[in-house]
């Protein structure tokens, strides 16, 4: 299992700075070879290709040897990932990057030595103990300010028994609606900046915008890493519906899905569930806010399309149940979780693991079919 811890850097950014520079220097240079390739009709360049051109220049650019190959290495990386026949060039507005081999960064103290140089660090968690990897790498925010990311291999966690699971419904009015019938009313931290953050490039503050942004991103972080890790620790194994927030933050919810923050707290969820050993699945949330969570069926009553997105709450006029749109939609989507996983746990119990009858998954499962 891979973690990346991110410490600020308190000390030497003055060096770092000059290095993000040359940095960019090399990210250029191997998009000048590349564009030449294109204009004489030559072979592309990969990573060795660019490690081999480059060979030498590290003594007179003030890096690393081993940055400027993770610098070769990354441009041919991302030119093949966007599919692209050359990339954007870096510069002053690009923030600042200085990747680094995960051999060469030793641990001292509290501190960290590279390349000759000791940065010392805010020392906000222990680092554990572990191989540090490649894709270690000082970054650099919009504020200015120096983080070292770096990157560990550690042990993973063994499988949590799940006896209790959750199914997560995702929205903008109650952020997260847990299917134990818990909801999470949305921050909407960026509404409440929207103000401020407009006075203040008309007068000309641009340092304070930076301060607003970064605020903002702060605020909406710390919220996710809280609340993904309460739902982590809590349950057993935890399901979320796929809905799409890059499709819809192309309509006129934009504003408000991109504060909402879906995506980061899927991200989160899945990383720290394999971090705490727990169960995770994403699954297609389509009709699970038209299917009664009670008998299973498609009513005539239910609510349909966008013209009742208004409609929070119907009842079913085959069993007659009340729904909460929400609920009953979280509901769904944790019934939907429970084949998959009760076959996850299958295996599980060949190699000796826990009882179905014990987690109470089987009941359960057993439960929903035939109300289905």
């Amino acid at each position: 299992m891979k973690l990346v811890f991110r410490y600020r850097v308190k000390s030497l950014t003055g060096l770092l700075n000059t290095q993000a520079r040359m940095v960019n220097f090399v990210w250029n240079y191997c998009n000048d070879r590349q564009k030449d390739a294109l204009r004489f009709n030559r072979h592309w360049h990969t990573g060795f290709d660019l490690i081999k051109l480059t060979t030498g220049c590290s003594k007179e650019l003030g890096l690393h040897s081993g940055t400027v190959n993770d610098v070769c290495q990354q441009y041919a990386k991302s030119r093949s990932q966007s599919h692209r026949r050359y990339l954007r060039y870096r510069g002053r507005k690009s923030l600042g990057w200085v990747p680094i081999k995960g051999r060469e960064l030793k641990r001292e103290g509290n501190a960290f030595r590279f390349a000759g140089h000791t940065f010392r660090v805010f020392y906000s968690r222990p680092l554990p103990d572990g191989k540090i990897l490649d894709g270690t790498n000082f970054s650099r925010d919009r504020r200015g300010n120096w983080f070292l990311n770096v990157v560990l291999e550690l042990a993973s966690a063994p499988a949590r028994a799940p006896k209790r699971g959750v199914g997560i419904d995702l929205g903008l009015k109650d952020f997260v609606t847990l299917s134990n019938g818990e909801k999470i009313a949305a921050q909407h931290i960026y509404r409440e900046a929207e103000a401020t953050l407009a006075a203040a490039p008309r007068a000309r503050k641009t340092r304070r915008v930076k301060a607003i942004h970064a605020t903002i991103a702060n605020r909406r972080s710390d919220f996710l890493h809280k609340l993904s890790t309460r739902i982590v620790r809590d349950f057993g194994y935890i399901v979320v519906g796929n809905v799409n927030a890059a499709a819809l933050a192309k309509t006129r919810m934009a504003k408000s899905v991109l504060d909402a923050g879906w995506s980061p707290l899927r991200i989160q969820l899945t990383y720290k569930a394999v971090k705490h050993g727990v169960w995770f699945e994403v699954v297609d949330e389509r009709f699970t806010t038209q299917v009664c969570s009670n008998c299973g069926a498609m009513p005539d009553s239910r609510p349909k399309g966008i013209a009742d997105l208004g409609v929070r709450e119907w009842r079913c006029s085959d069993c007659g149940a009340e729904l909460d749109r929400d609920l009953n939609a979280a509901l769904n989507i944790l019934r939907r979780g429970r084949a998959t996983l009760v076959a996850g746990i299958s295996g599980f119990l060949a190699g000796g693991g826990v009882n179905l009858c014990e987690t109470g998954l089987e009941s359960e499962f057993c439960r929903s079919n035939q109300q289905a």
